[in-house]
Protein backbone atom coordinates (compact mmCIF):
# COMPACT_ATOMS: atom_id res chain seq x y z
CA UNK A 1 0.00 0.00 0.00
CA UNK A 2 1.37 3.60 -1.00
CA UNK A 3 -1.22 5.79 0.74
CA UNK A 4 -4.14 5.59 3.16
CA UNK A 5 -6.90 7.37 4.21
CA UNK A 6 -7.94 5.19 6.73
CA UNK A 7 -9.80 7.25 8.33
CA UNK A 8 -12.27 6.44 7.90
CA UNK A 9 -13.38 9.45 5.66
CA UNK A 10 -16.81 10.99 5.28
CA UNK A 11 -18.25 11.13 1.77
CA UNK A 12 -19.17 15.00 1.83
CA UNK A 13 -21.21 14.51 -2.04
CA UNK A 14 -22.00 12.11 -4.76
CA UNK A 15 -22.09 12.87 -8.21
CA UNK A 16 -24.15 10.82 -10.95
CA UNK A 17 -23.33 13.11 -13.48
CA UNK A 18 -20.06 12.88 -13.51
CA UNK A 19 -17.84 9.92 -15.67
CA UNK A 20 -15.94 8.65 -12.69
CA UNK A 21 -13.62 9.31 -9.88
CA UNK A 22 -13.28 10.44 -6.62
CA UNK A 23 -12.41 14.22 -5.88
CA UNK A 24 -10.17 14.56 -3.00
CA UNK A 25 -9.34 17.90 -0.76
CA UNK A 26 -5.79 18.64 -2.68
CA UNK A 27 -4.29 18.81 1.25
CA UNK A 28 -5.31 14.84 1.62
CA UNK A 29 -3.57 13.55 -1.40
CA UNK A 30 -0.80 15.32 -0.93
CA UNK A 31 -0.56 13.90 2.74
CA UNK A 32 -1.21 10.70 1.78
CA UNK A 33 0.87 11.00 -0.98
CA UNK A 34 -2.10 10.16 -3.72
CA UNK A 35 -0.97 11.62 -7.53
CA UNK A 36 -4.39 13.06 -9.40
CA UNK A 37 -5.43 10.29 -11.77
CA UNK A 38 -3.73 7.82 -9.79
CA UNK A 39 -5.76 4.51 -9.07
CA UNK A 40 -7.97 4.47 -5.78
CA UNK A 41 -9.38 1.37 -3.61
CA UNK A 42 -12.55 3.62 -2.45
CA UNK A 43 -13.81 1.24 1.09
CA UNK A 44 -16.97 1.87 2.21
CA UNK A 45 -17.43 1.05 6.05
CA UNK A 46 -20.91 2.06 6.08
CA UNK A 47 -22.73 0.17 3.39
CA UNK A 48 -19.54 -2.64 3.11
CA UNK A 49 -18.98 -1.80 -0.72
CA UNK A 50 -15.61 -1.59 -2.02
CA UNK A 51 -14.72 -0.30 -5.80
CA UNK A 52 -11.69 1.71 -7.81
CA UNK A 53 -11.60 4.66 -9.96
CA UNK A 54 -8.95 7.56 -9.85
CA UNK A 55 -8.29 10.32 -7.76
CA UNK A 56 -9.22 13.86 -9.08
CA UNK A 57 -7.71 16.89 -6.96
CA UNK A 58 -10.37 18.92 -4.83
CA UNK A 59 -9.97 22.26 -3.49
CA UNK A 60 -7.78 22.85 -0.68
CA UNK A 61 -8.94 22.84 2.65
CA UNK A 62 -12.71 21.63 1.60
CA UNK A 63 -12.56 18.48 2.97
CA UNK A 64 -14.02 17.35 0.21
CA UNK A 65 -14.22 13.71 -0.75
CA UNK A 66 -16.89 13.52 -3.99
CA UNK A 67 -17.58 9.88 -5.30
CA UNK A 68 -18.44 10.72 -8.84
CA UNK A 69 -19.87 8.50 -11.98
CA UNK A 70 -21.70 5.13 -11.28
CA UNK A 71 -19.65 4.63 -8.04
CA UNK A 72 -22.28 7.32 -6.65
CA UNK A 73 -24.78 4.35 -6.46
CA UNK A 74 -22.90 3.03 -3.78
CA UNK A 75 -21.45 5.63 -1.74
CA UNK A 76 -23.96 8.89 -0.27
CA UNK A 77 -22.62 11.68 1.78
CA UNK A 78 -22.42 11.45 5.12
CA UNK A 79 -20.90 7.39 4.70
CA UNK A 80 -17.60 6.66 5.51
CA UNK A 81 -14.99 5.53 3.80
CA UNK A 82 -11.12 4.44 3.12
CA UNK A 83 -9.44 5.28 0.30
CA UNK A 84 -5.74 3.60 -0.37
CA UNK A 85 -3.27 3.65 -3.65
CA UNK A 86 -1.16 0.72 -3.59
CA UNK A 87 2.78 0.45 -4.73
CA UNK A 88 4.59 -2.90 -6.53
CA UNK A 89 8.30 -3.34 -4.83
CA UNK A 90 10.81 -5.96 -4.88
CA UNK A 91 10.72 -8.50 -2.21
CA UNK A 92 13.89 -7.08 -0.19
CA UNK A 93 11.86 -3.54 -0.06
CA UNK A 94 8.49 -5.24 1.05
CA UNK A 95 10.07 -6.16 4.32
CA UNK A 96 10.70 -2.69 5.45
CA UNK A 97 8.03 -0.75 3.28
CA UNK A 98 5.37 1.37 5.08
CA UNK A 99 2.67 3.02 3.52
CA UNK A 100 2.06 7.23 3.92
CA UNK A 101 -1.00 6.84 6.50
CA UNK A 102 -2.92 9.93 7.20
CA UNK A 103 -5.87 10.02 9.23
CA UNK A 104 -8.64 12.61 9.22
CA UNK A 105 -11.51 13.72 11.86
CA UNK A 106 -15.14 13.74 11.02
CA UNK A 107 -14.62 16.93 8.40
CA UNK A 108 -12.07 15.55 7.03
CA UNK A 109 -9.12 17.46 8.38
CA UNK A 110 -5.79 15.84 8.97
CA UNK A 111 -6.07 14.79 12.41
CA UNK A 112 -1.94 15.32 13.50
CA UNK A 113 0.59 12.56 15.30
CA UNK A 114 -1.29 9.70 14.07
CA UNK A 115 0.54 8.51 11.90
CA UNK A 116 0.05 4.05 12.08
CA UNK A 117 -2.80 1.60 11.97
CA UNK A 118 -3.37 -0.12 14.89
CA UNK A 119 -4.38 -3.72 13.97
CA UNK A 120 -8.06 -5.07 14.96
CA UNK A 121 -7.38 -7.63 18.26
CA UNK A 122 -4.92 -4.64 19.59
CA UNK A 123 -7.41 -1.82 18.95
CA UNK A 124 -9.20 -0.67 22.09
CA UNK A 125 -12.19 1.66 20.48
CA UNK A 126 -13.81 3.90 23.64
Amino acid sequence: MRGILPGPATVTQADLDYEGSVTIDSNLLRAADILPYEKVAVWNVTRGTRLETYALEGDAGSGVICINGAAAHLNKPGDLVILATFAEVEAHEAANWKPTVVFVDEKNRIVPGRTEEIPGPARRVA
